[in-house]
């Protein structure tokens, strides 16, 4: 049983303030169209809210006259009818209370789905209920045996059974069970812990119904004779029976189901549909792969309900409006889907008016995803159709939350649209540019926030759309402080990039004085804009280096590179950036001396950041500029920080190592004895981490070790290396054997010690290991041997590891089944083609696909390296043998073959030819469909070279197969007749084309038609000197005079 079944639900992810997206209320009615399908205007939508305020202020006015009148006896009646009805309410709404006269005896031990399980599972959450199935499974396990039980296990004959003790208490552990220890819940029924068959079916073909579904598959669970039903109650219980096999199916019914459910949408009614969908999509125990599930069934029945969906938007939009928040990205793609085809099937009008009430909702919550929303919405039906509504959103006096929704909005179509906003900016700018100078300090920080957006979207064009409101944002920077000087400096910030240089300049030099005033700001989001600033600042060309060392670096060293900035990932994030851009501009080797001696630092995430900054800095800008004490300084920090590590993951500290020792090359070469002795020590640690860390060091630094000349050291460091291969912990063995990879090709094969006669005995073992990381690099050295020094083995022994190679075709990661092949190749250059291919050929008679075609390939490498004349004799004669797994794998290998040599094909094209065309006449498909693949790779190869009656003759038995159904099949041929149309040319294929195109049969046109299609955009020049001679008539002329008098 899976312990953590809890967190595949999406709701249990939720916090505080993203759970607060389950608490509208879906049923109430606002849609944007009436029942009858006609969208209600602006003018009905004032109206209603006009006509709704006046009883709001109305029933307000009554309660006030008669509050004092009737307090105290309504309180008096208050506590009367309220005892009165508790008492009545508890006399009926007994939760488990049961009428055996009503119960189904078909349903014997199955509770009342209806009344039950909407009880329990309303106020029960994932974690709960997984707790409470473990609960029964190790009830259900630790039970005791019955005699009936006993009897069947044990002889009856013998046995005596001994009453227990007078004394003995049997202990219960219902009451303290740790698991249930803090839930606070209804006690479930046992049967509630099961799922349920569904009566009455006879296909098969209905999942169990979980106990959680029960309140919306429960009808289910009654047996009744469809035919007696209603129309509206059998589309209802249909429709349940649909659901449940998509929810809780296999992934044959529920493609089945889906199918179903779409073609029948609009006979099922949109109604019926999105009464069961919506409250299933609402459920807390639905998991994350239902819900995906649930979204593809709405998606697809909106295509097929089009307008019908109009009277059901406000629904919908409050079920896929909170995944626009999701922290999951796919749920968040598929949201956003789904309100794209919602908007095309019921329109602009009804999508604003259905979600303009929520513009201005209480619920923060609500204001954001209808923004996002209303961005899908415009990125749909076009930026400028909405425009109109977001100018008088943005200049509504009446709430200024709506006004601060609006600017959202534009925020939100600037990241969702990205560079696809430049042709609406300068109106997008124009509608926020009032709202700068707000009353309201929340809306004149959303504006700054949008200004930023848009300017971050536009990059690097749009700098005049944003000249209206620069003067505001100066402004703004100087009276403005805390948050809201955040969001004016993020503005301005982003609008710098897209100045001229000179002007960029001025505006940086103005800026900075606030920026470096920030630099000792408490807030962290206020420092990581300001570290954001600050790099686009630096970036711009109108700064120079003198200015950045000035005015800068100072302060920002003192103030930005402390320990505290490295625990939080964000801003460690933003630092390194930054930083990286002062280097870029006043040079690498001014910014690593400062930084260098936090690498001696006792924390372990700051001297992470700092190893991370120097690497990239290295990169960009090398170490030309680096002096000798800087460098002595930055090898012994990066060794501190190397011993120092204790993080599990090491890849940064590794990475950042190798990237420098590269780096500085012989530079690096008095310090090479220090790390090696390092390396050597820490290989014989007792922790595997540190091992593993040792080893992965040693293939970063094996070609610096090179670039020194230091063979005797890397000989050294090969025999320590070679005593570790016998490690127990397979990530640790990977490391090794990568590390001695890469030694092996740093100091060749005749100066490697052990030697490689030593070596590779020590490695056939280590090809049994089913390690991925294991596997790889082992087959990658042995690779490389075979490739480099095969001469030390002898051929029984490469024969040997040929047989292992075997196996490691079925890896499941595909660079060991890569490397597998490449390593085949080698062998067989190394000790010749035969005894090689015979092994291959031997595993075309396996039964697993992935082994075959992996063979195949390796026969295609064999047939490269060694040269196709050693391989092909073979193959034609291992084609003889009648059956269907060899033959097939023997034109995969031509087709391979084929790709794999080119030109080279053309001196076997006749040899093949007879072979193909067996292939292409057989009754097998998935002949046909492999000899089309090997036709496809030898046309290209051959083009041009003499070929083309050989060709032509293949083409002859393609052709027929145009009209297989198999999708495989077609796709084959199409781009079979496509490598035939390159080597034969377009008006060769166009004379069997023209004989289809205007066929009786609408399915034979369809098929000449799609491959027509195909050669005009292939060689749409080269059909016009083919095109068919047709006499002239009075109202079409076909005459091509010039062409004809060109030619």
């Amino acid at each position: 049983m899976n312990t953590n079944y809890h967190s595949r639900h999406f709701s249990s992810r939720d916090d505080e303030y993203s759970s607060k997206k389950r608490n509208r209320d879906y049923s109430s009615e606002r849609s944007g169209g009436r029942a009858d399908g006609r969208s209600r205007t602006y003018g009905d939508i004032l109206k209603e809210q006009r006509e709704e305020n006046e009883r709001a202020e109305y029933l307000r006015k009554i309660k006030r006259e008669k509050n004092d009148k009737i307090r105290s006896s309504d309180d008096n009646s208050s506590r009367k009818y309220s005892d009165h009805d508790s008492t009545t309410v508890h006399s009926e709404s007994r939760r488990w209370s049961e009428d055996p006269e009503k119960k189904d005896p078909q349903l014997e031990g199955a509770p009342e789905p209806t009344e039950t399980s909407n009880s329990v599972y309303s106020s029960i959450t994932p974690k709960n209920l997984q707790m409470l199935r473990l609960s029964k499974e190790l009830q259900e396990r630790n039970r005791h045996l019955t005699d009936t039980e006993l009897d069947e296990i044990l002889p009856s004959d013998g046995y005596e059974i001994v009453k227990p003790p007078e004394s003995y208490k049997p202990q219960t552990t219902t009451k303290n069970n740790p698991l249930l220890s803090g839930v606070n819940f209804y006690n479930i029924p046992e049967d509630l812990t099961k799922p349920y068959d569904v009566p009455g079916d006879t296909t098969g073909t209905m999942p169990q119904i979980k106990p959680e579904d029960l309140a919306y598959f429960g009808m289910l669970l009654k047996e009744v004779d469809f035919d007696s039903l209603s129309y509206e109650e059998q589309k209802e219980r249909r429709i349940a029976e649909l659901l449940l096999k998509i929810k809780n199916g296999n992934p044959i019914i529920r493609k089945q189901a889906l199918r179903q459910i779409t073609e029948k949408a609009r006979e099922l009614g949109p109604s019926q549909l999105f009464s069961q969908i919506l409250p299933l999509m609402m459920s807390v125990t639905l998991e994350d792969h239902e819900r995906h599930l649930l979204v593809k069934v709405i998606d697809r029945i909106l295509y097929k309900l089009d307008d019908l969906v109009r009277p059901y938007v406000h629904k919908i939009l409050i079920i896929i409006e909170p995944m626009l928040t999701d922290e999951d990205y796919y749920a968040r793609v598929e949201a956003r889907e789904i309100i794209s085809s919602l908007s095309k099937a019921a329109g602009l009008p009804t999508m604003i008016a259905t979600m303009r009430p929520d513009i201005d909702n209480v619920d923060e919550n609500v204001r954001n995803t209808t923004a996002r929303a209303f961005a899908v919405v415009a990125s749909a039906l076009g930026v400028p159709a909405l425009l109109p509504f977001l100018k008088a959103v943005c200049a509504s006096k009446k709430s200024w939350i709506a006004r601060h929704t609006g600017i959202k909005i534009v925020q939100q179509i600037a990241i969702l649209l990205g560079c696809a906003i430049l042709p609406h900016l300068k109106n997008l700018v124009e509608i926020i540019q009032v709202n700068i100078n707000d009353e309201q300090p929340k809306v004149r920080t959303v504006t700054a926030l949008a200004v930023a957006a848009l300017a971050e979207a536009a990059y690097p064009y749009g700098i005049e759309a944003f000249d209206c409101v620069l003067r505001p944002l100066w402004e703004g920077i100087n009276c403005h402080q805390g948050r809201y000087l955040a969001a004016f400096l993020k503005a301005m910030g982003f609008i710098i990039p897209l100045m001229d240089a000179e002007h960029a300049g001025t505006c940086t030099r103005k800026i900075m004085t606030t920026v470096i005033r920030e630099f000792d700001a408490p807030e962290e989001e206020m420092k990581r804009i300001v570290l954001k600033v600050l790099k686009q600042c630096v970036s711009t060309e109108g700064v120079t280096a003198t200015n950045v060392k000035e005015m800068i670096m100072n302060d920002f060293f003192r103030c930005f590179w402390i320990r505290r900035i490295a625990l939080d990932k964000k801003s460690a994030k933003q630092i390194v950036e930054t930083t990286v851009e002062i280097a870029n501009k006043v040079g690498g080797g001014e910014v690593i001396s400062r930084i260098v001696d936090h690498l001696k630092d006792e924390s372990e995430p700051y001297r992470k950041t700092v190893l991370e900054t120097i690497e990239k800095i290295v990169i960009n800008l090398g170490v030309a500029d680096i002096g000798s004490k800087i460098e002595e300084k930055l090898m012994d920090g990066m060794l501190f920080a190397f011993q120092e590590h204790t993080n599990d993951d090491s890849s940064g500290i590794i990475n950042g190592f190798g990237t420098i020792v590269n780096a500085l090359g012989s530079r690096c070469k008095v310090s090479i004895p220090y790390i090696c002795g390092t390396i050597q020590w820490r290989l014989n640690n007792k922790s595997p981490r540190v091992r593993m860390q040792a080893a992965d060091l040693v293939s970063k630094i094996a070609p610096v070790m090179k670039t020194c000349g230091e063979d005797m050291l890397m000989g050294r460091m090969g025999v320590v290396l070679f005593e570790c291969l016998g490690e127990e912990y397979p990530e640790v063995l990977g490391s090794v054997l990568g590390a001695l990879k890469d030694i092996v090709n740093s100091i060749g094969m005749t100066k490697m010690t052990p030697p490689i006669k030593d070596l590779l005995p020590r490695l056939t073992p280590i090809l049994k290991n089913r390690h991925d990381k294991v596997q790889e690099n082992v087959i990658e050295l042995i690779g490389r041997i075979a490739d480099r020094g095969a001469e030390y083995v002898s051929a029984k022994e490469w024969m040997r590891i040929c047989f292992d190679l075997l196996d490691l075709l079925k890896a499941h990661k595909k660079a060991v089944r890569r490397a597998t092949i490449n390593t085949f190749g080698f062998i067989a250059k190394a000790i010749g083609p035969h005894d090689v291919l015979g092994t291959l050929l031997n595993n075309l008679k396996v039964q697993e696909r992935q082994n075959r075609v992996c063979t195949t390939v390796a026969i295609a490498i064999v047939a490269e390296i060694c040269g196709p004349f050693t391989v092909i004799p073979a193959l034609m004669n291992e084609y003889r043998v009648p059956e269907i797994n060899v033959q097939n794998g023997v034109l995969k290998s031509f087709s391979f073959m084929f790709e794999y040599i080119g030109e080279m094909s053309k001196d076997y094209v006749y040899a093949i030819t007879p072979l193909l065309e067996d292939a292409l006449v057989d009754r097998d498909l998935v002949h046909r469909q492999t000899a089309c693949a090997a036709i496809k790779h030898l046309s290209l190869g051959v083009a041009g070279l003499g070929c083309e009656d050989a060709l032509t003759h293949l083409l002859n038995f393609v052709w027929p197969n145009i009209f297989e159904t198999s999708p495989h099949v077609i796709n084959s041929v199409i781009d079979a007749l496509d490598g035939l149309r390159i080597a034969l040319g377009v008006g060769r294929i166009f004379t069997y084309v023209i004989q289809g195109l205007f066929h009786s049969a609408r399915r034979v046109r369809d098929v000449y038609w799609r491959v027509y299609n195909l050669l005009y955009l292939g060689n749409q020049d080269g059909l016009v000197l083919v095109y068919p001679r047709l006499s002239e008539d009075k109202a079409s002329p076909y005459n091509r005079t010039e062409l004809e008098l060109f030619l």
